[in-house]
């Protein structure tokens, strides 16, 4: 693995995959939509060469995909999670029909490796048990967000039936958490909420949090000794709102809420929030879909990554480090 390009190259994940490549030598070609934004996270680091292009029109920049021997796909659009609204034809069309073409550009310019990011919304299990990557969803209980990312693996599966001499593998995320997170992602702009005061209580729900940068490891640990066609969960480590925010403010140095609020008054602050996004375009804590998600997958999100220890070396580095990192690197950067 030596010259290598990176989709969704600026975003939480993208970006520290680039620094954990380049750092191991690699050349990369990072896929970014906006040049002043990669400018901004890549004007400091080495061996990185910027291609403007969007996942919408794979087309567009297939010819930077000429002398790289490894895809890393971290790119997808979930804006529906968190700025509300129905987007099925944007998520079908970058998620679904993006990979479809990602791949076929990719082999027809001699790349054979492609790890693709998918995620844990693909897995379904019942409440309080332990979900392992055998445990598929079915489709029927799948909002928009998740069909599209089951669509996707099973684009990348059918490739690989058609395509023998092609290796690619799947890293499945949780909560991906970490330093420059500039869009920001839902866990930066909960970051940013909390320290600011703006979390008006907890929500409910439990999650699997991870470090964007344990992801970045094990997609790289995947590339190296991933198993062709396999999926590898990376999912973190499981928690409820209730233990999460009051570590973020004791490291952050901040008073935070304890108090629960009513679903039904989260219904109405989601509808709120939505109206907000709509007019703004900027992006919320909490919209209706994700309440809907946090009320239906509540102690749904326990996994088992016995075998991403055993076959990628995957481990995870403490909780405490990752949020001291992320309060840091935004307070560093004059966020707040």
């Amino acid at each position: 693995m030596h010259s290598v390009f990176v989709t969704g190259a600026t975003g939480l994940l993208g970006n520290n995959l680039v620094r954990e490549l380049v750092a191991r030598g690699c050349a990369v070609k990072a896929l970014i939509r906006s040049r002043a934004k990669g400018e901004q996270q890549f004007k400091h680091l080495q061996g990185v060469e910027l291609v403007v292009g969007d996942m919408a029109d794979v087309d567009a920049f297939a010819t930077s995909l000429q002398g790289c021997d490894t895809v890393f796909h971290t790119a997808a659009f979930f804006r529906d999670n968190y700025k509300g609204g129905s987007h099925w034809k944007e998520l079908e069309k970058i998620n679904v029909e993006g990979t479809r073409r990602l791949l076929a550009q990719a082999y027809n310019a001699g790349i054979r490796r492609f790890i693709h990011t998918s995620s844990i919304a693909v897995l379904d299990g019942a409440p309080g048990t332990s979900i392992d990557e055998t445990c598929l969803r079915a489709d029927a209980d799948a909002d928009d967000y998740y069909r599209s990312k089951i669509l996707a693996d099973r684009v990348v599966l059918s490739f690989l039936q058609r395509h023998p001499e092609m290796h690619a593998c799947m890293v499945l995320p949780g909560w991906m958490w970490g330093p420059a997170d500039i869009g920001p992602t839902s866990s930066g702009q909960l970051v940013n909420d909390v320290v600011r005061g703006k979390l008006p209580g907890l929500i409910p729900g439990s999650f699997s949090v991870v470090d964007a940068r344990d992801v970045a490891l094990a997609q790289i640990a995947a590339a190296r000794h991933g198993r062709r066609g396999e999926r590898y969960l990376a999912a973190g480590r499981h928690m409820t709102m209730r233990e999460l925010v009051p570590v973020l403010g004791r490291i952050a140095g901040v008073k935070t809420p304890a108090r629960q609020l009513p679903l039904p008054f989260l219904y109405t602050l989601a509808t709120v929030q939505e109206i907000y996004a709509r007019i703004t375009g900027k992006p919320i804590l909490l919209s209706m879909a994700t309440l809907r998600l946090l009320v239906r997958e509540k102690d749904r999100t326990c996994f088992n990554h016995s075998k991403s220890e055993q076959e990628l070396g995957l481990s995870f580095r403490a909780l405490e480090l990752t949020l001291t990192d992320t309060v840091a690197w935004y307070r560093d950067h004059d966020w707040f």
